[in-house]
């Protein structure tokens, strides 16, 4: 609920809109002042999201902006800014916003293209890797890439792959696996691995490739086109909840699909049997999806599966129930421009992220330039020893020869004693670099690129305008999230007695419609429908009609029972809906008896039936009069003079 509410707060957050008129304060909430540049840009920002057209009367709309700074103010008062939860959230969410601003664009741009150029296709490999650590010695590494190469080697004179994964591999599936590791696409493996896999051609073996695990070699052995997506249609059972009921679940499908052997719609059964309410309305059609987008894999094989369009699968099971799938179209993998957002975010999450921030990195050095002070360096050195490589080196108790300044990033100075600091933290992961002023080199080099970027990352909102809009307009919304749940949502369910104090005076605003108890009987046949309203004005029981009416090979009567509004489509047309059992009626190629056990009549929905929305209405009626509240709580002046100049502004 906050990602949708803060979503919609700040919709086209990245936007930026140049303020050209002078800033002025446009008014006052208890003497702290609120200006036209923030109004101007968050109108402009905003004017083609507003359906409402009221709301882009400027008078209107400075009531709107009036009370969303009267709600903040409320929130600060009552100290919600000082919340760990805002405080973390707010963090979280400028460390996702700086992704943006941290990387090279150029070579972000090259990756999403290449990424996407690896997305038109699947390959099939098998590896052979031989484990190092990333920070191993030259020699244990050198000893390493000796047995991949060896192996290699053993490859390219005729010696079978898989046997030799299953001899020499260090990963640990290749046991069962030989290395095999089925189809993969993009971003589905570590990126060198990645890079080498789809390179190397089909039926050929790469060159020893170094990744944070190892050293491996690679098979390809398959090449395929990327699946893409498709749109389906379903019907659905869903999976009792008590286990002794599952007989009945496969009973149903199986009806069904023998009903749709015998030539029945596919569309009228869906609208009739499927309990998926989502989809059932709409002949059982779903939004069309690709590989790993739904959570059930058994559904998504099924439909991939298929190959002709009009194709209807068997019944199959999912964690969810039993389903029918019908292919209704297949689409190619989507274009760049379609998946770039989706891209960009993979590359940042990747081991591609690395050549962004090294990109990045050096265009920050020549931004930033640092002079070394070599004394203080030199003194930093001799303080470091061996101990490093086993995790016990500490700082020198007397650090008075490293406290002086060994270099600044503009205003902001780091010490010797700071740089020492950073090699206690990194000595863990030392590497086996000797003698230790070299390894110290190394790690002042680190050093360097981590407080450049960390500078920069610091300074966003200095050096972006817009980043510094957005990142305001996130912590308001989240600080008026926190007051909206406190003091309307909240209160809204827990207000028992307000709320039906609010639900009795507006009783007549939750009606239900007619509502009909009923066993609806169907069937394509004609001679089979008489015999079932014959049976049923017998007062035969529905089951025992079934029984009497379907072989066991085939489904010639199906029944569905349930308490309907008027107009739902599980009620046949024209039919005449009072207690008793119907004439037939003819509704397309299907014939219709139906039972009405009882007749509901319309009226007002009790407040347990209607509680959904009584609780959003409630919340509404609060949060109207809640801004009306503020306006006694707060002084709000406003400078009337200044809002008219405003108003010329934005009409231009």
């Amino acid at each position: 609920m906050k990602q949708l509410f803060l979503g919609v707060l700040l919709s086209l957050n990245l936007i930026s809109y140049a303020q050209k008129n002078t800033k002025e304060v446009l008014f006052t909430i208890d003497n702290t002042p609120y200006y036209t540049d923030e109004f101007s840009r968050v109108y402009n920002k905003n004017l083609d999201l507003v359906k409402d057209e009221s709301q882009k009367d400027l008078n209107q709309y400075l009531e709107l902006f009036v009370g969303y700074k009267l709600k903040i103010n409320k929130a600060n008062k009552l100290g919600l800014q000082n919340g760990e939860n805002y405080k973390n959230e707010l963090k979280t969410y400028r460390t996702q916003l700086s992704k943006n601003y941290l990387s090279d664009s150029k070579v972000t741009k090259e990756l999403v293209e290449e990424g996407h150029n690896r997305y038109l296709k699947e390959v099939k490999a098998s590896h052979i890797l031989i484990t190092v650590e990333e920070n191993a010695s030259p020699e244990d590494t050198l000893v390493a890439f000796n047995k991949i190469k060896d192996i290699r080697e053993r490859v390219a004179k005729g010696e079978d792959f898989g046997t030799l994964a299953q001899q020499f591999s260090q990963d640990p599936s290749a046991k069962e696996n030989k290395g095999n590791l089925g189809y993969f696409s993009a971003f589905r493996m570590i990126y060198p691995f990645e890079s080498a896999a789809y390179k190397t051609p089909v039926g050929k073996v790469s060159n020893p490739v170094r990744t944070r695990f190892g050293y491996h070699i690679i098979k390809v052995d398959d090449i395929r086109d990327n699946r893409g997506e498709v749109l389906v249609a379903h019907i659905m059972v869903l999976n009792p909840e008590k286990p002794e009921d599952a007989p009945t679940a496969k009973i149903k499908i199986d009806d069904i699909y023998k009903k749709l052997n015998q030539g029945e719609s596919f569309d009228s059964l869906a609208k009739q049997f499927s309990e998926d309410k989502s989809s059932s309305s709409k002949g059982g059609e779903l939004n069309r999806f690709g590989s790993g987008q739904l959570s059930s894999e058994e559904f998504e094989n099924v439909a991939f599966g298929m190959t002709s369009k009009g194709q209807i699968s068997e019944p199959f099971q999912s964690k969810y129930g039993w389903h029918i799938v019908k292919l209704l179209e297949k689409f190619p993998l989507k274009t760049l421009e379609e998946m770039k957002s989706e891209l960009e975010n993979k590359v940042s999450k990747d081991d591609r992220s690395r050549l962004i921030t090294n990109s990045l990195t050096e265009k920050l050095k020549l931004k930033y330039p640092i002079k070394l002070d070599k004394k203080v360096y030199a003194n930093a050195v001799k303080a470091v020893t061996d101990s490093v490589y086993v995790n016990k080196w500490d700082l020198p108790k007397e650090t008075k020869l490293y406290d002086g300044r060994l270099f600044a990033i503009k205003e902001k100075s780091l010490t010797g004693t700071d740089f020492l600091n950073f090699i206690k933290t990194n000595q863990k992961s030392a590497s086996k670099i000797k003698p230790v002023s070299k390894w110290v080199d190394n790690v002042y080099a680190k050093f360097v690129d981590d407080q450049l970027n960390t500078y920069y990352n610091n300074n966003l909102e200095n050096e972006f305008p817009d980043f510094a809009n957005v990142m305001e307009e996130y912590r308001d919304g989240l600080l008026l999230f926190d007051l909206m749940d406190k003091e309307i949502w909240e209160k809204s369910k827990t207000d028992t007695v307000g709320l039906s104090a609010f639900y009795e005076a507006r009783k007549n605003n939750y009606m239900w419609k007619n509502r009909y108890d009923v066993v609806v009987f169907s069937s394509t046949k004609m001679d089979y429908i008489k015999k079932a309203h014959k049976l049923a004005k017998a007062a035969v029981s529905d089951d025992k009609i079934k029984e009497q009416l379907n072989p066991k090979d085939k489904v010639e009567v199906m029944s569905n029972a349930g308490v309907f509004e008027e107009g739902n489509n599980a009620l046949p047309k024209n039919v005449k809906l009072e207690e008793g059992i119907s004439e037939i009626i003819q509704d397309g190629e299907h014939y219709f008896v139906v039972k009405v056990n009882k007749v509901l009549p319309s009226g007002p929905k009790t407040l347990e039936e209607c509680k959904g929305k009584a609780i959003n209405d409630y919340q509404q009626y609060l949060e109207q009069n809640w801004v009306g509240d503020l306006k006694k709580e707060f002084i709000v002046k406003v400078n009337q003079d200044v809002f008219e100049k405003v108003k010329q502004q934005l009409k231009k």
